[in-house]
This record gives C-alpha cells, sequence and structure tokens, in this order.
C-alpha cells in the first residue's frame, strides 16, 4: 500500500492547476477537556489544518465542482461536531449554487472523545447528502485508504458513482476494533476496495493517478449537457420480409455483436459501474455511464458474452436495473436499456431470492420514470427478462431482433408437446420486428446488411446513431408529459386500432 495521500494531495491530484479555493471558515466550538484539547492542538500541528476535512471549490477540465476530502493525519480523519458541520455547510452550498460534489473520505469513523453526539452527526451529513443529489445534482465519492466506520456507513456510501484507491481498508467495522470485541482477527481480504467491487458494493478500483480522467468523463455525463445531433437520418428503406425462425437463428449466432461491442464503438466518455451498490453483481449485464453523438445517458443492458444456458440473469441483475433507472432519474438524465437474453434464470436460488417480484418492480419502475427513456431489442428477447426492460419512450428493434414470452421451442412444447413446431411458433406468434412493428410494440427497426455479426462494427454504430437520435429527440421535454404519454401507449397496446 503507497503512503496515504492527504487531503490536499488528492485535491492537487483531480483538480485543474491553481484552480483551488477553500470554503472553510474557523471550526465551530466544541466543549473540551484537556486530554481533548492537548488532541486537538497536536493534530492541528502535526497537519497544518484546524479540522479533519477541507471544504471548497475547484475545476476538473474548467468544469467548475465542489469539494470535500478528510485528511487521515488529524486524529484518524475523524468526524465530530466542527467536522460534521463544515462538510454539512459545504453540502448545502454545493446544492444552492447547483455543483457536483466531489467527496474523498479517509476516516476512521466517529470522534471518540465526543461521544454519542458525534455520532449522530452522520444522520445530518446523510440528510444533506440526499438533499443535494434530490437536486438532481452529481455525487462522486473517491474512498481512500483507511474508510471505515460511520464515514463508510453514510456519506462514504451514497454516491451516484463510488470508487476507491487500491488496496485500501474499506469497511464498516475496522479490524482493531473487531479484534478487540471479539478475540480474533478480521478474515483476510474481505475490508479491501477489491473484493467490495468485486461483490457489487462499489463501483471500481482508480488509481489516485487516474482519477482525474474518471471524474472528467462521468461529469461529460452526469451534468446531463448534449451536443446538438447532427447524425444522419433513420433508414427508411423497405426491410426483407423473412420468417421470423430466421430471425431466431441469427440472433443466436455466437459472433452477433452485443452490448460491449455497441460501447466499443459507438459510445464515448463511458464510465463503467458495477453491482448494485447493495452486495450484489450478475456478470450477465452491464451498466456504464455514456454518451450516444454526444447524448449523455445511464446505459444498462444485457450482456450476451457473460450468459450461457447454464448462467442466465438472476434477480440481481434486475436489482442492477433498478439501480440503472434510479440513477437516471435522481440525475434527470436519459435511460437507455438493452435487451439481448436467453431468459431469466430458472432455478431454487433464483426464485428464493425474488426473481418475479424483481421483474414487477422493474416494470412498475420503468413505466413510471420520470426521465426520457429508449429501450433496444438488439438480439434475443426471451420472457420476463427481456419484458422488464422494455417499457420506453421509445423502443427499437434490430431487423433480427425478437420478443417472445418464451423460446419458440418453449412454446412448441407447450402447444405441440414437441419442439419440432418451434419455427411455426415463431412465426404465428408475431415475434419478429416486423410484427412488433405492426403492433405498436416497437417503434423503430434498425436494419442489417443482412446480418448484424456479418457487419459487426457498422451495425454497433448505427445502433448508437439511433439511440442517439431517439435521445436528441426526447431531450427537453416535460417529465410529466413523457410519463403520461408512456403510460397511455402501454394502456392502448393490444387493443384494436
Amino acid at each position: 500500500m503507497a503512503p496515504k495521500l492527504s487531503a490536499h494531495e488528492i485535491l492537487d491530484l483531480v483538480l485543474d492547476p491553481g484552480s483551488h479555493r477553500s470554503w472553510d471558515v474557523a471550526p465551530v466550538e466544541v466543549p473540551v477537556g484537556p486530554a481533548y484539547r492537548a488532541d486537538l492542538d497536536g493534530a492541528r500541528e502535526r497537519t497544518g489544518l484546524d479540522e479533519s476535512v477541507i471544504t471548497g471549490e475547484g475545476t476538473i477540465a474548467g468544469r467548475r465542482v465542489a469539494v470535500i476530502a478528510c485528511e487521515f493525519g488529524f486524529l484518524a480523519g475523524s468526524i465530530g461536531v466542527a467536522a460534521a458541520e463544515r462538510i454539512v455547510t459545504a453540502v448545502e452550498r454545493a446544492t444552492a449554487e447547483r455543483l457536483p460534489l466531489l467527496a474523498s473520505p479517509t476516516s476512521g469513523g466517529t470522534r471518540m472523545q465526543e461521544g454519542t453526539v458525534a455520532f449522530v452527526q452522520m444522520v445530518k451529513i446523510a440528510a444533506a447528502v440526499t438533499v443535494h443529489k434530490a437536486a438532481k445534482l452529481p455525487y462522486l465519492v473517491y474512498l481512500r485508504h483507511p474508510t471505515t466506520g460511520g464515514v463508510f456507513a453514510s456519506w462514504g456510501s451514497l454516491g451516484q458513482v463510488t470508487v476507491a484507491e487500491p488496496g485500501a481498508l474499506v469497511g464498516f467495522l475496522g479490524p482493531r476494533v473487531y479484534q478487540a470485541l471479539y478475540g480474533e482477527s478480521f478474515p483476510e481480504g474481505v475490508q479491501t476496495s477489491e473484493n467490495l467491487y468485486a461483490n457489487g458494493v462499489i463501483d471500481g478500483v482508480v488509481a489516485p493517478d487516474l482519477l482525474r480522467d474518471l471524474l472528467t468523463r462521468a461529469l461529460l455525463v452526469l451534468t446531463g449537457e448534449a451536443d446538438p445531433w447532427t447524425g444522419p437520418p433513420a433508414d427508411t428503406a423497405a426491410l426483407p420480409d423473412v420468417p421470423a425462425w430466421q430471425s431466431v437463428t441469427s440472433s443466436r449466432r455466437t459472433d452477433r455483436p452485443g452490448i460491449r461491442q455497441l460501447l466499443q464503438h459507438a459510445a464515448t466518455d463511458q464510465v463503467p459501474l458495477s453491482g448494485t451498490g447493495q452486495g450484489e453483481t450478475d456478470k450477465t449485464v452491464l451498466i456504464s455511464l455514456a454518451r450516444f453523438g454526444g447524448q449523455p445517458c445511464v446505459l444498462f443492458g444485457q450482456d450476451r458474452s457473460g450468459q450461457s444456458p447454464q448462467n442466465t440473469m438472476g434477480p440481481g441483475a434486475l436489482r442492477e436495473a433498478r439501480r440503472a433507472m434510479k440513477l437516471a432519474e435522481e440525475l434527470g438524465i436519459p435511460l437507455v436499456t438493452v435487451i439481448d437474453t436467453l431468459g431469466a434464470s430458472l432455478s431454487k436460488e433464483a426464485e428464493e431470492r425474488g426473481l418475479a417480484p424483481e421483474i414487477a418492480r422493474c416494470l412498475a419502475d420503468l413505466v413510471t420514470l420520470d426521465t426520457p427513456t429508449v429501450s433496444v431489442l438488439l438480439g434475443q428477447g426471451t420472457g420476463g427478462g427481456a419484458l422488464a426492460l422494455l417499457p420506453a419512450d421509445r423502443v427499437l428493434c434490430a431487423q433480427n431482433g425478437w420478443l417472445a414470452p418464451l423460446p419458440p421451442e418453449g412454446a412448441s412444447a407447450i402447444v405441440h408437446r414437441d419442439t419440432a413446431h418451434a419455427p411455426d411458433m415463431a412465426q404465428s406468434q408475431g415475434i419478429r420486428s416486423l410484427d412488433l412493428l405492426r403492433d405498436g410494440v416497437i417503434d423503430a427497426i434498425i436494419p442489417e446488411h443482412p446480418d448484424a455479426a456479418d457487419e459487426p462494427v457498422e451495425f454497433s454504430i448505427r445502433v448508437g446513431e439511433a439511440i442517439a437520435r431517439e435521445l436528441a429527440t426526447l431531450r427537453g421535454q416535460p417529465a410529466d408529459l413523457l410519463t403520461a404519454d408512456r403510460a397511455s401507449r402501454y394502456r392502448r397496446l393490444g387493443l384494436p386500432r
């Protein structure tokens, strides 16, 4: 582990040179005894700071941001009444001035010398951060070594994007306290930034010298600024009338491009996120901040490269989807969902962890989401796992994409008691793109020339352009109108026109 970075060192790494401006005033006075006074005086002499946290503003790539950073050298970065008041004042000022906020904690938690009154300060810090986010403003967190206790359990865990320093000790109960309370060491390798990332608690592990680049890209998306759309118009050429089964077999080609190729060839300013933030992650899905054609969005979709008949999406994947929905709504930026699934997991574990209720919650959240939405049926669209990501203001479908309650073989088994009639079921159920367009399930078809697997780069770019075109059209429309139109659309779906 590298030497601990000071508060000023981390700000020097991320802010434009010379742009930092302090917001700090003299700390509020709290009652202190002689021993605590000596501790404070010693900390001030060692660090040159008057408290364990510094606040202020600066710029990142010319963009004004508010900053809060802990100083571990000041009484282990602990938070008492004065430090908490400084943090809350800074958060409130960032909210009032509508600034993105970067917080970089490193702390042993609550300041023990101040007891319970220091402990409950975490409530007002969490409340101020929540108000900031409710104002649709970014709150980004960089956890430094070490971050534990009430700091990690409050403002250290509320970021819309949360990353940590490599090798950092990050956890709720510090290992020294655990040892003292239980007489044994805490298990090795649990309270590390890498382990929390692997388990979907934080979004990534980022070296300090790479943090500025990540923040620059994140702010380009999270601030919601969009470029004028100047791309090509939609392709309105007639599409070939191919059998539905041909689309099914095309969608199952192992070399068909998926969401990763879409990001690689058509997106910019990407910031990959991970997991639910609550200890779950599912390798069959992907979540990222991204821009398509200058249009920012939160992208969530099913990753065909992470799926197999033995590994299909479970409840955790849908909870990740709901995290993406909440993030888009919090920030007032569009959500793009990508459907490309063999189907949801059929297992004891999936049932017991609430697969069906999570599908229902995704549907409810998407239909009522207070931000523009675009859904892309990129390939296979099997069952409830596909339906959970479908409702949107605009629904696009690849030429060989399809949507069905079951794979055609499953439908055949129900109706004909065999799988031999799968091609007939695919045709009769109206699952292919042309049928979905006719029935009003989708709004537009993205052509394949003649098959996405034969032109992966060109197809991915075409999908990205289609997404950007729709986002630019939806941008600026009143949220209440969007949600009303969305509800009306699905209320009428399937009724005689």
